[in-house]
């Protein structure tokens, strides 16, 4: 069953990349005690993911956290290594490149995509969603294929 509004975000570990190299990073970490606006892909370098999805909350990084936003994260079922030369290729700076290497998170959300038919295996599912003190607030979960709830000018007005 997918994660709903007012759930809590499942405890997982996820992987970034630091400067002295890959580590993990637990959910409980990044959500606890503030408020995070997590957006998550299909795939790092995909087409609608670096043409308008990563490039609208590089634009709108900012904004959003002028909005009381602690962090922004971007998400994909990658490795840690994709994700952050992704980021650097984007210029994205202000948005924390995290990588679901095996998709135990995105599995925990219950927001998997099987992606086979596609010759990608299992992906998340593209969606964006804020939370506070660890509870989801408000959540947009994609159509396939499609691109606009999720994108950084939809979460912005939710702010």
């Amino acid at each position: 069953m997918p994660i709903k509004v007012g759930d809590p975000i499942p405890n997982s570990t996820l992987s970034i990349m630091t400067d002295t190299g890959p580590e993990p990073l637990s959910t409980n970490e990044l959500f606890a005690d503030r408020k995070v606006v997590l957006f998550a892909v299909p795939g790092a370098f995909t087409p609608t993911c670096s043409a308008k999805h990563l490039p609208g909350f590089v634009e709108h990084a900012e904004a959003i956290l002028a909005k009381g936003v602690d962090a922004i994260a971007c998400m994909a079922v990658n490795d840690v290594f994709v994700m952050h030369a992704w980021g650097k290729s984007a210029g994205a700076g202000h948005i924390l490149m995290l990588a679901d290497g095996n998709g135990d998170f995105t599995r925990a959300l219950g927001l998997e995509l099987d992606a086979t038919a596609f010759g990608m295996g299992h992906r998340s599912q593209r969606f964006a969603l804020i939370v506070e003190n660890g509870r989801v607030t408000d959540l947009f979960v994609e159509g396939p294929g499609e691109f606009r709830v999720s994108s950084a000018d939809h979460v912005l007005s939710k702010l």
